[in-house]
């Protein structure tokens, strides 16, 4: 059974989650470290974990499993349901993969080392409707290849 995993507290792009999980008929799996206030059909489950430091992250990455898709930011939390088998998707729209999860942990203790010592702001570009689009249409890709590979078609 394909599942999605949800690392919900910054998550931008929820409700398009739920639009491909419900083509897909997919359970969904909203962790956060606080109650979200969000309208949710039958198959999306709410998880609220500690604010213990990384505890929705442990939560996700105990119960990934193989042809389940993640959905993080987070680049550690990527890599953890990396090596479990699992699809990993940030919420740009850019897949996380073992050709790319290397790169994107050197990029991130680079940026950190960079934003540490001043050199750099830790500034964001706004999320738009076309990085949704882009999200979306990567998403369905992914669940649809997770849903083929598992037999739950």
């Amino acid at each position: 059974m394909v599942n999605i995993l949800i690392d919900a507290d910054a998550c931008p792009v929820k409700e398009e989650v739920f639009r491909v999980a419900e083509r897909y008929n997919l359970e969904v799996y909203l962790v956060s470290n606080q109650w979200l206030r969000l309208d949710v059909g039958p198959k999306v489950h709410k998880i609220v974990v500690s604010d213990g430091f990384d505890a929705a992250d442990d939560w996700i990455a105990e119960r990934a499993e193989e042809n389940d898709v993640v959905i993080t930011a987070d680049i550690p939390l990527a890599a953890r349901c990396l090596e479990k088998g699992a699809s990993v998707l940030g919420h740009n729209g850019k897949p996380f993969s073992d050709d790319n999860i290397g790169m994107s942990m050197a990029m991130r203790t680079l940026n950190q080392d960079l934003r540490d010592m001043g050199t750099i702001k830790g500034t964001n570009k706004p999320f738009d409707k076309k990085d949704r689009s882009r999200f979306l249409s990567v998403l369905d890709e992914i669940v649809r290849k997770a849903v083929r590979t598992s037999g739950d078609q």
